[in-house]
């Protein structure tokens, strides 16, 4: 079966469990977050450029405007 590659952006409450669910359910999940934060068996993303490199569905949990500003204009 071919399964999506998800980049999540923001591993906070929702971000994080939903990243969990992700990997539980066998996709390909690389995430980032500014504190370096990571979700066991994702892929950790040096920036958030590079998590969303190769995704087809890229997810954004971010708390404030100045966190949606360094994901979207990196």
């Amino acid at each position: 079966m071919d399964m999506t590659k998800v980049a999540i952006m923001g591993l906070g409450a929702m971000g994080s469990r939903m990243a969990a669910r992700l990997v539980a359910a066998g996709h390909r999940v690389t995430v980032w977050n500014c504190t370096r934060r990571h979700v066991p068996g994702a892929t950790l993303a040096a920036s958030p450029r590079a998590a969303a490199a190769e995704a087809v569905v890229v997810l954004a949990m971010l708390r404030d405007d100045a966190a949606a500003a360094q994901v979207w204009l990196d």
